[in-house]
């Protein structure tokens, strides 16, 4: 009890901090994880359980997400989403295959560091558009129709990374993961199609907070399970809840409800990636994980602004929200942690990622505001697609 009292005592003095530097909350968060975890004080240590209540602010945040998303708005951005996120992976691995061929690395080492670096923290930058009041607009839908598709990318990308690293290829599973992909198709196709959903008992929800409180929350950690069940993100099924939410109107008045719950465990989700943080390396490794960092932010921000200014964005805007996806994003711990079962990277190499993806998320709220600065970028001149209905 003394240690909790003792870290949340440090997240709330940081966040101060951090805000008379007029800096996000979550640099608060990451501060606070690497001081209080084993790598520092070791206040906390057991990293598995903060990883999992984590896990859950993460869900929350994808189902406020949903609840705020216009289905068809996200449908109108099929191609940036879709297509652009191809190619923004294909040129991060092409990238990672240029500077893998002065180190002589091997195909399979090339394909696992352009995986991680080709994908954006959902959590980190969604978490920025809300707190900037710009999830709303054109740059900020579309940045949000990236995030989602990369999220999806993942399952190809683990796919590939098993078939790598085994002789044989599992065909229930790669079945079990089709089928999943298709029922969330369709069920977002449903929601798309369907200008208004009725819960069932409908009527009472309406008149009872209470019972509005705990269908929703079935709602979102029921699909969530459902997608996990299926090999699929847990993050792509609290989104899909937080639209069908969104699409029945008997559930509204949990949005403002639940936000205290979602703040407060994606708050432990960002200190969860604090912890992961190993001091001694990151000191004894610092130019090298700078190096990488400052490449890997570079390489993001241009690929990500080439594929949105190919589709008709201005080149302020595109700059802007490849800035935004500039940053390597929680999922690549996954994708490395895999790497390092198959033998793709030593522990070296694994430790290196961890430190690299770290970084680069404590990081990026520095990067994104210079970005934002230096390209004199507001929301003034964007078309706020709220204002629109």
């Amino acid at each position: 009890m003394p240690h909790l009292v003792a870290a949340m005592l440090l997240m709330l003095v940081t966040g101060f901090l951090i805000k008379l530097l007029q800096q996000p909350h979550v640099i608060a968060y990451l501060i606070a994880g690497i001081v209080i975890g084993p790598w520092g004080l070791s206040l906390i240590s057991d990293i598995h359980v903060i990883s999992r209540i984590g896990a859950m602010g993460v869900i929350l945040l994808l189902f406020f997400v949903g609840m705020e998303t216009d289905a068809r708005q996200l449908v109108s951005n099929w191609k940036l989403s879709l297509f652009g996120t191809v190619v923004q992976i294909g040129l991060s691995v092409l990238s990672v295959w240029i500077l893998g061929a002065l180190y002589d690395w091997s195909f399979e080492r090339i394909l696992l560091i352009g995986f991680v670096i080709s994908l954006s923290s959902t959590a980190v930058v969604i978490k920025l558009l809300q707190d900037s009041s710009i999830l709303k607009t054109k740059v900020g839908q579309a940045v949000l129709g990236v995030l989602l598709a990369q999220d999806l990318a993942i399952i190809p990308m683990l796919i590939a990374l098993g078939i790598l690293g085994s002789d044989e290829v599992n065909s229930s599973h790669l079945m079990l993961q089709g089928a999943g992909g298709l029922l969330a198709g369709g069920f977002f196709a449903f929601l798309v199609l369907k200008k208004q959903v009725h819960l069932p008992l409908s009527r009472w929800l309406m008149q009872d907070h209470e019972l509005q409180l705990f269908a929703a929350m079935n709602i979102c950690f029921g699909l969530a399970l459902i997608t996990a069940w299926f090999d699929l993100s847990t993050a792509l099924g609290a989104f899909l809840a937080g639209m069908l939410i969104n699409a029945a109107k008997e559930t509204q008045w949990v949005h403002h409800t639940l936000d205290s719950f979602r703040v407060m465990f994606v708050s432990v989700f960002f200190v969860s990636v604090g912890m992961l943080l190993d001091i001694g390396f990151l000191i004894d490794n610092l130019l090298e994980v700078l190096a990488l960092v400052l490449l890997a932010l570079l390489t993001n921000t241009f690929i990500n602004a080439f594929i949105l200014k190919i589709s008709d964005y201005s080149w302020t805007d595109s700059l802007y929200a490849g800035v935004l996806l500039s940053q390597i994003g929680e999922f690549s711990f996954v994708l490395s942690a895999v790497g390092l079962q198959i033998g793709l990277i030593s522990d070296y190499g694994y430790q290196l990622a961890i430190c690299v993806i770290a970084v680069s998320l404590l990081v990026s709220p520095f990067w994104i505001n210079a970005g934002k600065k230096l390209l004199n970028w507001n929301d003034k001149d964007e078309h706020n697609l709220s204002e629109e209905k």
